[in-house]
């Protein structure tokens, strides 16, 4: 596998497009006119029982902040309520799928259901950590699960407008908007909160830790977060050069992300390098879970993974699950966010939803890093 690092900056293009596309992100297909489920008032329909597949809403209110998505049109976000013990418990999800880093790809995406909220698909599934089924999910099917809609580009971080794409970048305007949206309609009373996401909605939640829980300042709330396939690393490959480096630089310039990237770490590190991960962890205050997998699709540095969070996991409060599987994004797939035995990918006999489980509720501490590839047999390699 490690050819693979070697040949990334020709397959950087290939990669975007499979993450922008990818599977564990929501369908972008076109709603019809006047199929929105709601006007951003903040109304939660219950879903019958036999569905699994939870409404837009639209959140209109969000326009006059500037929270915009890339051309123009309000954010949105879908929610099951949650029921019974769950009532006053919350998952936050920032969804995923790739970066706009130059006016010709924000250009293309705003389009799309990734910078448009007119395409994003007017229903979708909610798996893994999102699921309302009790056996597939356990610790978390009946909390509130709300999964915030990714039209932004910029790991919901930006904040200006392109004049050369005609996008609007406003990542971190949407955030603000749509978790003081969640708060005015319930979410201000919960007692327990995770905030979770994948991919570039992995990266945005560690960005967004600790803006999280100063939103419950006052309160005696547990909020974590959980950050998968997140771990991005500023790293030499194999042919010598920092290609991801040069690819977030440009993420960062033309997203205007610098004003909003962690302090601590911009008090003593450029724009660009605070938006890798590996310079942001050590200083997060507020507990948070890492799972990525060692031989990503879009990385595979095990090495210099498994280095960059000695120090991170060091604190008690922090929980790790780092494993050597051929995957990006783990959390929200079916098939390896289960408790079925053998249905999980596992380190130590445990699977990815009990190590979160049992680290979020503090049943057990968890760090668990896999043996090197190709040891591990629990594997469910997505590529």
């Amino acid at each position: 596998m490690a050819g693979i690092a070697g040949t990334w900056p020709a397959l950087l293009p290939l990669v975007a497009f499979l993450v922008l596309m990818g599977g564990c992100c929501a369908a972008t297909t076109s709603p019809a006119a006047g199929d929105e489920q709601s006007d951003g008032a903040g109304g939660r329909r219950r879903r019958r029982a036999a569905s699994v597949m939870v409404p837009i809403t639209i959140l209109k209110s969000a326009v006059d902040e500037g929270a915009v998505c890339m051309d123009g049109t309000p954010p949105a976000y879908h929610l099951d309520p949650g029921s019974g013990a769950g009532n006053k418990s919350w998952i936050v999800n920032l969804e995923g799928g790739a970066w706009c880093s130059s006016a010709r790809t924000c250009r293309l995406t705003k389009g799309t259901g990734r910078g448009s909220s007119d395409h994003m698909a007017k229903e979708i599934p909610f798996t893994g950590i999102m699921s309302s089924s009790p056996a597939a999910n356990p610790d978390f099917y009946n909390w509130n699960r709300v999964k915030i809609r990714y039209c932004d580009g910029g790991s919901f971080a930006g904040d200006t407008y392109n004049k050369d794409s005609g996008t609007y970048l406003r990542g971190q305007r949407i955030w603000d908007a749509a978790i003081r949206h969640l708060l005015s309609i319930g979410m201000a009373s919960a007692d327990q909160l995770l905030l979770t996401g994948c991919s570039s909605g992995g990266l945005a939640v560690i960005l967004h830790c600790d803006e999280f829980r100063a939103f419950f300042p006052s309160r005696g709330a547990t909020v974590k977060c959980l950050a998968d396939a997140g771990l991005y690393l500023d790293a030499v490959d194999v042919s010598g050069g920092r290609s991801l480096r040069s690819y977030f630089r440009d993420i960062v310039a033309i997203q205007g992300a610098a004003k909003n990237l962690p302090p601590a770490c911009t008090a003593r590190l450029d724009a660009t390098s605070c938006f890798f991960p590996q310079n942001i962890i050590d200083g997060i205050n507020t507990p948070i879970f890492l799972l990525n997998t060692a031989y990503d699709f879009i990385q595979n540095f095990r090495d210099q993974m498994v280095a960059s969070v000695k120090g991170f996991s060091s604190s008690k409060r922090n929980g790790l699950f780092i494993n050597s599987c051929f995957a990006h994004c783990q959390s929200e797939l079916p098939g390896t966010w289960n408790n079925a035995a053998g249905g999980s990918p596992a380190i130590q006999n445990k699977g990815i939803a009990k190590s979160v489980g049992d680290w979020y509720f503090s049943r057990a501490e968890v760090k668990a890093i896999d043996c090197p590839y190709p040891c591990d047999k629990t594997c469910h390699d997505i590529i």
